[in-house]
């Protein structure tokens, strides 16, 4: 019983399997990362926290508790969890809305959306729901992420050129900054183009470094020894100190319309991210991963994120492969990086209050540049026209309408492309290819042989309630147009993985009409599933033996055979 248990937890607990088995050889590594990883996070989740809305050192509390409690859980070795850019819009401008501009109900909302977050992740998990991701193709998460680069862009640049910011969506925030362009504090401007031409080519010359850190340090101590206080510059501020006070939001679910559908939206995207993250690093360094597992220690990152007065974290690339450069060997440089950024807390808060907050928005966009996939995008447009349009229309969406809103459409155009797809299947003349036994799509190659007398048709898709008008209308009007006098119908099920009772039911009517006219049904190459259901139907017993191994080829013989 004991040991029945011991296994569950272990399962449910993956450091429980790692840890007593830790290589030393790794400790020295993971340190490093660990130590390396907080001094990036540090400036960039206070970074994040000003898009979202809430107090810079709120992005602090994401990486501390998230990252901590995410060690326990995750089955990846170098995946870091805090606040993305993304999420952070997406919580900022729904929480602006909700909040009514109260900051006090501005951050226990975003806290509460963290916890809800978790609960869907635990539903999910108890579900075996992680094949969700698959609602949300890449297609639409490339426009999105470009989508949310320039509205993250549009809130960040009036504090690069010192001035004030304002509108509800991408357009109304540009026009704003173009109206207040004239206004310019020219000194935030230089010194946050110096800072933004250091920090990209520190990142190029140093890759994996905390080059973010250093030029955050440098600005701190430029404004804290200079007069250029004096020219309009604004700091971060005062940073409460000490450890976290632990405690649940003070908001209830029932006191906040709409929480559960911002936070639907923060779970499909924070899961997807994360699991994209996770697998790109479990390819890198070959170790595998668990998808299920990883809703588990995303909502137990969110958990604690929520339980200290953070918002929604998941996993996020730049981290990931700060701490993948760095060496992280195990989920361990997560522990240690949460240390660091405590002990920060602790003693050093005061060393932040002077960090200007152009600085910030350096950070924000210097981080948000990778988001845009102009490679990825130019080939999507070659490959496929259709799909690079759903790109378009996500990327066109978190522009027009915020981020939460654009997914959402994009995901819906998405799948009501495969459900049209779906409800008007390809019904394929076949005829045979010269000197063999074998039949082919007949548009695709012209050369093929058609039968005299028969016509041999196949059904490249599923059939099912939704399809089967189509695919009858189909067969009875390729039969209809048809030059020759047809005698016989040969359905090829091959490419048929599945139908349901309509469907079924459907051909049963067609076989009774074209009996009808003088024309016999065929069904060849069913498939299991198909094949038990048209037996039952009793279509065998007028159609004749039902069977994988009869082929079009057989019949055909039988048909001629007949003739002669």
């Amino acid at each position: 019983m004991n040991l029945n248990k011991q296994f569950s937890l272990k399962n449910l607990m993956p450091i429980l399997s790692w840890l007593p088995k830790y290589d030393k050889a790794f400790l020295s590594w993971d340190i490093i990362a660990g130590i390396t990883l907080a001094s990036f996070v540090l400036p960039e989740s206070m970074a994040y926290a000003t898009i979202a809305g809430v107090p810079p050192q709120y992005g602090i509390y994401c990486c501390l508790a998230g990252g901590f409690l995410f060690a326990f859980f995750t089955t990846t070795k170098q995946v870091v969890v805090g606040p993305t850019s993304a999420l952070s819009l997406m919580v900022g401008t729904t929480i602006a809305v909700l909040s009514g501009g109260d900051l006090q109900r501005w951050v226990e909302i975003a806290s509460l959306t963290a916890l809800a977050v978790a609960l869907l992740c635990f539903i999910a998990y108890a579900l075996k729901l992680s094949s969700l991701i698959n609602f949300i193709s890449h297609n639409v998460l490339l426009g999105f992420k470009a989508g949310a680069a320039f509205s993250i862009a549009a809130t960040q640049l009036p504090k690069l050129f010192g001035v004030h910011g304002g509108g509800a969506n991408f357009f109304l925030k540009m026009q704003t900054l173009i109206e207040h362009l004239p206004e310019t504090n020219l000194y935030v401007f230089g010194f946050g183009c110096i800072a933004l031409v250091a920090l990209i080519g520190g990142n190029k010359l140093f890759p994996g470094r905390p080059v973010s850190l250093i030029i955050v340090i440098a600005s701190i101590l430029v404004v804290t020894f200079t007069e250029v206080s004096q020219y309009g510059f604004h700091v971060v501020g005062k940073i409460p100190g000490g450890l976290l006070q632990l405690g649940r939001p003070s908001l209830r679910f029932n006191d906040v319309e709409g929480v559960f559908a911002l936070a639907l939206g923060c779970f499909l995207m924070g899961y997807i991210e994360t699991i994209a993250v996770s697998r790109t690093y479990a390819e890198k360094n070959k170790h595998k991963i668990q998808p299920r597992q990883e809703l588990l220690s995303l909502g137990f990152a969110n958990l604690a994120s929520a339980f200290s007065g953070g918002y929604v974290v998941s996993g996020g690339l730049s981290q990931s492969t700060v701490n993948d450069k760095a060496g992280a060997k195990t989920p361990l440089s997560l522990v240690i990086c949460s240390a660091v950024l405590a002990i920060m807390l602790l003693f050093f808060t005061g060393l932040l209050e002077n960090m200007p907050e152009v600085i910030l928005a350096v950070v924000v966009l210097v981080a948000i540049a990778g988001l845009v996939k102009v490679k990825e995008l130019k080939r999507l447009y070659t490959l496929s026209k259709i799909e690079f349009a759903i790109a378009m229309v996500a990327f066109a969406g978190v522009l027009l309408f915020g981020i939460l809103n654009g997914v959402l459409i994009a995901s819906f155009v998405s799948i009501l492309l495969l459900i049209v797809r779906a409800s008007n299947p390809t019904v394929a003349l076949l005829g045979k290819v010269p000197g063999t036994n074998m039949f082919s799509d007949i548009e695709r190659h012209p050369d093929n042989e058609l039968i005299k007398g028969c016509m041999i048709l196949r059904v490249e898709a599923s059939i099912i309630y939704f399809n089967e008008e189509s695919v009858y209308d189909a067969i009875t009007q390729k039969i209809e147009q048809s030059t020759d006098t047809i005698k016989l119908v040969i359905l090829d099920m091959s490419s048929t993985p599945r139908i349901d009772v309509a469907a079924s039911q459907m051909l049963m009517n067609l076989l009774h009409e074209l009996k009808e006219k003088g024309i016999t049904l065929r069904i060849v190459d069913t498939l299991s599933d198909v094949r038990e259901l048209l037996r039952l139907q009793g279509m065998e017993d007028i159609t004749g033996k039902i069977s994988r191994r009869v082929s079009v080829h057989d019949v055909i013989a039988e048909f001629q055979s007949d003739l002669t």
